[in-house]
């Protein structure tokens, strides 16, 4: 055990949350998440939840500072009755506790969010049942 580190975070996902380097990205996925066909890297955290492994990664993890949106959402599918994700507000809520001023989101078609994580550094396959809960964080710098 070490202080101040969230215990939710695996020594695994600690790993490499140090080994990713500024630009680098990291995917939550829900339980519906096809993350061990797309993953570089796969870390299970299955029984955990996407908002309390973001909140412990972000106590952690800066975001990045220099593009617009460092977080990116898998948008509702067009066309479909769903209605926005509750689940969205519970994120901007972490985010915004984490990082008051570079929080920016932005909202990513279904196939190109998959085309996206295909090249992050690596996924976060999680127990998550809320639909559209999945969430690419890009990592900044320490200053």
């Amino acid at each position: 055990m070490l202080k101040g580190i969230p215990s939710i975070l695996s020594p695994e996902l600690l790993k490499i949350l140090m080994e990713m380097g500024h630009g680098d990205e990291i995917v939550l996925g829900d339980g519906n998440f096809p993350g061990a066909a797309l993953a570089n890297r796969l870390v299970r955290c299955d029984g955990h939840g996407v908002p309390e492994l973001l909140d412990a990664i972000l106590h952690l993890f800066p975001l990045d500072s220099f593009v617009e949106a460092p977080v990116a959402l898998m948008e509702v599918v067009a066309g479909t009755d769903t209605p926005t994700p509750p689940i969205w507000a519970t994120y901007k809520e972490i985010i915004g506790k984490h990082e008051p001023t570079h929080n920016g989101v932005a909202h990513v078609e279904r196939f190109a969010f998959y085309e996206r994580t295909k090249a992050a550094y690596a996924i976060v396959a999680t127990g998550e049942r809320a639909i559209y809960a999945n969430v690419i964080l890009k990592k900044g710098i320490i200053t």
